[in-house]
């Protein structure tokens, strides 16, 4: 790279020697760019399990060789136990308890006891955060009276993972069955309680304290007393909604009675002569079989137009219809919501024409009532229906005064009583789990839990149990599945330990990579949104969560959105601070420069020398500031990139290759410390082998070909001075004849004998390939071979019935080759075939070789996002900052117009350059921890420790 020339406006070099620039970068003495970055060298802290103790479960049965607790760092020794009888022995079968198993439980118990002494925690409380803890198998010997309260105290501390023993054994056919099914029909009868509460529009409190689950005599005397509350609950809501519907008959039928219908359709058929009227009178008499009948009831409005013309239509005219609304809405008796209705009044003459209405008017689901036509008839009845609404009112009241004194019981009796039943179901539905001993005297459980936690263990059975008499006991056992992930998070490391988890839970006890990403994710972040203004308005956000944290609103509310930030506001506050930071490096706050320090430049002694006129500045509408000028380059800028470069024409140019360089060094940087992180699996896992074929090939591949661009960048900086840098070379042609054996005439080199240097390092890094490819297989068949040769083929599946037989130990290894060398002496005993090993490991060289390619390109993405949002700031502030300040010169004006535009700029800031630019930023960094990074060491096939607790519920 040719040493940065700037090239100033002639209006900005009139100026002179006082320069207020606005924008950012700023060379190091000597033409250096500056740079400097140091990864986080953090070390975890190793500890080597013992050989006796190996990975993952054990079946339920007892076995020949126990383990307890002894005095002491809390490691575990065998205590001898009698061993299980063979296959054939009645008494032994696979789920060995019964007396055997209780005294030897009893007596693991006591020889605990004598001891004196628990298992001591690791000191430290952060150490699971490099590692995840150290995870035990422990099988539990609960007596039956105790095993309730014992369970039921495991699940308030929340220590141990149940193990199901009964997994071929339908969840219709286990011990505690009836027991779960209680507990259902409660929730269900809590669930009618929780309904009748919300409609009535009251609010359930929370549970006042952790509520212990109650002891299962409690059990019938909590389904009694909810089971009567809630038939209580429905004869006074069966009352309730039978008198509210009796009420709105009887408004109805007032209403229908008081709407004046009766007094048009009495005068349409007295008065006078219809004209429909037959002129011939019948022989009988006039009129004398014709009688007018009425059916009078209400409808909802939008029936009443259908049900008008149906009428009209099926009785072909023979009626007189009238239809009024009511002037004031009723109560609905099911849904309690004001309600209009419409009353009608039919006249008709003849039984058929009656019938044809009923039918209609019933399928209409109209309310129909009686209607007498003299009026003091239906005077009286008008007032008699008024009394006995009024009685009904006040019965109704009192109906509703009785169900507030229910429902004030179900709010005291529901809160606790949903918790308590939650944590009963959940204690049978572990107890389960358990397997029963053959005099049904004990269950024997299985559960996983971190060996910090055994003392704490210990502790809680030997308090559940102590009233029933009996002394329930805990021991580890050894077992051969992969255990669970435990690694402990608090308030602020959790989030970064999601951001590890969302990729993959870690395997057991391999490198935990969140401790490392709490500093190299904000950085990384920061280097793609670096900018003062920016990072200091998220960090103010961020830390008004913080501050906030432990206000009850804040915790309650219920937006997704609003969940999401306030999780992860420990990650936005160090995003932001670390955007602060390396906006100072770039110099930019909103996009502008700020002179904090004298610039580097001076405009001066450039004239004075150069003997610039004006007709020579009338000419030339850019000058070049020589720094090989005396006086010119008086230094580099104290902090970050000099302002002068914001008013340079080659500003874009300059940033491009210093941030170009700057993403090269830290990519390389990153992935190389991924690599030596892999380190401490291979030591811990007891995989040494893997330190010379596949740790040290990796670096020699990575830092012997894109180690060396890093110290060809950083040699440039350092021997590349002023004077030389017309005849400066080009690193990229350097690396490109590097992979071609070549040079190139015009292409002068850094320094003596580069070129032998650059062909053995490509012929080194070409090497390790084959090591990488045949030297862990070759190693694993070579040392796999001799112990095959001491096992004939004749007692091979012997051995394998065997170990089937033992009653600690499991047949299910791990899968993968690595998993394998995770246990202790797995590869000895694993049938090791040669074509996974094979198959398994050309894909590990080959994503290697090809993602050092690959990954260091994609951190160039550090580059383009640090680009992008510079110029989007810059963007944002020339379309609609400056065009604001430059509209009004006067005050008045200013202020008028300001308004309304620094009021977009802020809208147009916090939606595209905080919400989605940050967004962007953000998930390149994701993307830069994941497959750069992450998987140079990171396994992430484990599986996560989750606990029996209760602490959900009491939430």
């Amino acid at each position: 790279m040719a040493w940065p020339c700037v090239l100033l406006p002639v209006k900005q070099a009139r100026s002179g020697a006082a320069i207020h620039p606005r924008a950012s970068a700023g060379p190091l003495p000597g033409g250096q760019e500056q740079e400097g970055v140091s990864s986080p060298g953090l070390s975890a802290p190793l500890r080597t399990r013992p050989r006796g103790h190996s990975l993952g479960s054990a079946s339920p049965r007892l076995p020949g060789l126990r383990w307890r607790l002894g005095p002491g760092a809390g490691r575990p020794w065998p205590l001898p136990v009698a061993p299980p009888a063979r296959k054939g022995v009645s008494g032994a079968g696979p789920r060995a308890g019964g007396n055997a198993a209780l005294s030897a439980a009893r007596r693991a118990r006591s020889g605990a006891a004598s001891s004196g002494a628990a298992a001591r925690s690791p000191p430290g409380t952060m150490g699971s955060m490099f590692r995840s803890e150290e995870v035990a198998l422990v099988q539990l010997f609960l007596p039956t009276a105790a095993a309730y309260t014992c369970v039921s105290r495991l699940g308030e501390l929340g220590l141990v993972e149940f193990r199901d023993l009964n997994a071929s054994v339908s969840a219709f056919q286990r011990r505690f069955v009836v027991d779960v099914r209680r507990c259902e029909e409660l929730e269900k009868t809590f669930t009618f309680l929780q309904e009748e509460v919300r409609r009535a529009g009251l609010v359930l409190p929370p549970p006042e304290g952790r509520l212990p689950a109650p002891p299962p005599r409690d059990l019938l005397r909590i389904q009694e007393e909810t089971e009567r509350l809630a038939q209580e609950l429905r004869d006074v809501r069966g009352n309730q909604q039978a008198l509210r519907a009796q009420l709105h008959q009887l408004q109805l039928h007032a209403a229908v009675l008081g709407q004046g219908h009766g007094p048009q359709l009495a005068a349409a058929h007295t008065d006078g002569t219809s004209e429909r009227m037959p002129l011939l009178q019948a022989p009988g008499g006039p009129h004398q079989d014709l009688r007018v009948n009425f059916v009078a009831g209400a409808v909802e409005p939008h029936k009443a137009p259908a049900l008008e013309r149906l009428l009209w239509r099926a009785c072909r005219g023979f009626l007189i219809a009238s239809f009024r609304e009511l002037e004031q809405p009723l109560e609905h008796p099911v849904t309690g919501e004001p309600a209009m209705w419409m009353t009608f009044l039919i006249s008709y003459w003849g039984e058929q024409i009656g019938q044809k209405i009923r039918k209609i008017t019933d399928c209409f689901h109209c309310h129909v009532f009686p209607f007498l036509e003299q009026e003091e008839a239906r005077r009286g009845a008008l007032r008699q229906l008024q009394q006995q609404s009024q009685e009904l009112q006040e019965v109704l009241g009192e109906t509703e005064r009785f169900l507030s004194q229910v429902l004030g019981r179900v709010l005291q009796l529901l809160p606790p009583g949903q918790v308590q039943v939650h944590k009963m179901k959940a204690v049978y539905l572990a107890l389960n789990q358990c397997s029963v001993s053959t005099t049904h005297k004990c269950l024997i459980a299985e559960a996983w839990c971190s060996v910090r936690d055994l003392p704490a263990l210990q502790e809680a059975l030997r308090d559940s149990s102590t009233e029933e008499g009996v002394s329930a006991v805990a021991h580890r056992i050894p077992c051969r599945d992969m255990p669970p992930t435990l690694i402990r998070t608090n308030r602020f490391t959790a989030s970064f330990q999601g951001i590890v988890d969302a990729y993959g839970v870690g395997r057991y006890q391999e490198v935990n990579p969140a401790p490392y990403t709490i500093i190299t994710f904000p950085f990384l972040f920061a280097v793609m949104f670096g900018d003062v203004g920016h990072g200091l308005l998220m960090f103010l956000f961020a830390l008004a969560m913080v501050l906030a944290e432990n206000q009850p609103a804040v915790k309650a509310a219920q937006n997704e959105i609003w969940q999401t930030f306030f999780r992860g506001r420990y990650l936005l506050l160090l995003m932001g601070l670390f955007s602060i930071y390396t906006g100072f490096i770039y110099n930019e706050c909103f996009s502008r420069a700020t002179s904090i320090f004298p610039s580097g430049w001076s405009v001066a002694a450039m004239a004075n020398q150069s003997g610039w006129s004006d007709a020579f500045l009338a000419q030339h509408a850019m000058l070049t500031l020589d720094p090989n000028v005396t006086g010119v380059f008086l230094g580099p800028y104290p902090f970050g990139i000099d302002p002068v470069w914001s008013l340079a024409a080659n500003h874009l140019s300059f940033l491009n290759s210093f941030k170009m360089k700057m993403s090269v060094i830290l990519g390389v940087v990153h992935m190389a410390f991924g690599v030596v992180l892999g380190i401490f699996n291979h030591v811990h896992f007891g995989q040494r082998h893997r330190l010379l074929l596949e740790t040290l090939p990796e670096l020699t591949f990575l830092l012997g070909l894109f180690g060396y661009l890093v110290f060809l960048v950083i040699y440039k900086w350092l021997c590349v001075s002023a004077a030389s840098a017309a005849s400066a070379p080009s690193i990229l042609i350097h690396f490109i004849n590097m992979f071609l054996f070549s040079h190139s005439p015009t292409n002068r080199p850094l320094y003596p004998r580069q070129e032998v240097v650059q062909a053995t390092l490509v012929v080194l890094a070409l090497a390790m390939v084959p090591i990488l490819l045949l030297g862990t297989p070759l190693y694993l068949l070579r040392r796999h071979r001799p112990h095959l040769r001491r096992r004939p083929a004749g007692r091979q599946e012997e051995d394998k019935a065997g170990l089937l037989d033992l009653p600690d130990a499991s047949v299910n290894g791990w899968s993968s080759d690595e998993e394998k060398a995770g246990g202790l002496d797995d590869e000895e005993e694993a049938e090791l075939v040669p074509s996974e090993v094979l198959m398994h490991q050309a894909i590990h060289t080959i994503e290697f070789c090809l993602g050092c390619v690959s990954n260091t390109a994609s951190y160039l993405r550090l580059w383009a996002l640090s680009l992008a949002h510079a110029q989007l700031s810059e963007v944002l502030w020339a379309m609609v900052m400056s065009i604001g300040l430059g509209l009004g010169r006067e005050v008045g004006v200013a202020a008028v117009v300001l308004v309304p535009i620094f009021a977009a700029f802020a809208v147009m800031t916090v939606a595209i350059l905080l919400v989605m630019e940050g967004l962007s930023a953000f998930l390149h960094a994701l993307r830069l921890h994941w497959v750069e990074f992450q998987n140079k060491f990171y396994s992430g096939t484990g599986y996560k420790l989750s606990p029996f607790t209760f602490a959900a519920t009491d939430d």
